[in-house]
């Protein structure tokens, strides 16, 4: 009598199956609303925190506050980018569709994102260094970033063929990636306005503790938000791109 090998009874969880948009689909739509209550009930606490427990800066007064919202939206402006350049690049490489999908979902929220740190970024400029905008090395990479999310999304927008347009997007967005670094790097690299960063690995933070957990809460906040958009903009771009397929037609007659 034979017995069955210990390792052939335990399950394999199959990863790759999700890179059909058809088995992604609904997975997406489950976990969108999670991420989205996530969102929601970290940016409360985050700009609870922010606005009514943090101390009063005792150089910028209480103009400080927008980094509450202003470091959350500048380093998710530059990790959406990273992550829509890898989806893009996978797409380009393996020829898969959910990857193009996935970088063309990411591209409008990581826009949004670099116009809020561009936008609060002035609103804290103006009490602070007397002018809503400086050529800064930091402000002008931050705004070039911008410009590749806006031609990453026209490039796209303006091939009619959605497989031709994902491989024009990932080129572009590839050679954007260059731009991160820059941004990053660009206080310690040039003499510029922009303070150096709170926040580092390397050493101790120097902000109050009160200041650090509620600009990192807000981090969390705009992490899940992201996610969240990212999802249900797929979905949307799944149901386009995938209308004639048999699937989809079952879909949208179920849903009506």
């Amino acid at each position: 009598m034979s017995s069955a090998s210990p390792q052939a009874a335990v399950p394999v969880f199959n990863w790759f199956k999700y890179a059909s948009p058809q088995t992604f689909f609904p997975l997406a739509g489950a976990l969108a609303p999670w991420f989205a209550a996530i969102a929601a009930v970290l940016c409360v606490a985050g700009l609870y925190i922010g606005f009514f427990v943090a101390p009063t800066d005792a150089q910028q007064g209480e103009s400080y506050r927008i980094i509450f919202i202003h470091v959350p939206a500048a380093w998710m402006s530059m990790l959406i980018y990273l992550a829509m350049a890898f989806w893009a690049g996978v797409g380009l490489a393996f020829n898969t569709r959910l990857s193009g999908m996935m970088a063309t979902a990411l591209a409008p929220t990581g826009a949004w994102f670099t116009f809020i740190a561009l936008w609060t970024g002035a609103l804290w400029g103006k009490p602070t260094w007397g002018t809503w905008w400086v050529w800064d090395a930091r402000l002008t990479s931050e705004l070039l970033l911008l410009f590749l999310y806006f031609g990453f999304m026209a490039l796209q927008a303006a091939i009619d063929d959605p497989r031709r347009a994902d491989k024009a997007g990932a080129v572009l967005a590839l050679v954007g990636v260059i731009n991160i670094p820059i941004i990053y790097f660009s206080v310690q690299w040039w003499n510029t306005l922009h303070q150096g960063s709170s926040v580092s690995l390397k050493s101790a933070p120097t902000m109050a503790m009160t200041m650090l957990t509620g600009m990192l809460v807000m981090v969390f906040a705009a992490w899940a938000y992201a996610i969240a958009a990212a999802l249900w903009r797929v979905r949307c771009i799944i149901l386009e791109r995938e209308r004639r397929s048999d699937w989809v037609r079952a879909y949208l007659g179920t849903a009506r």
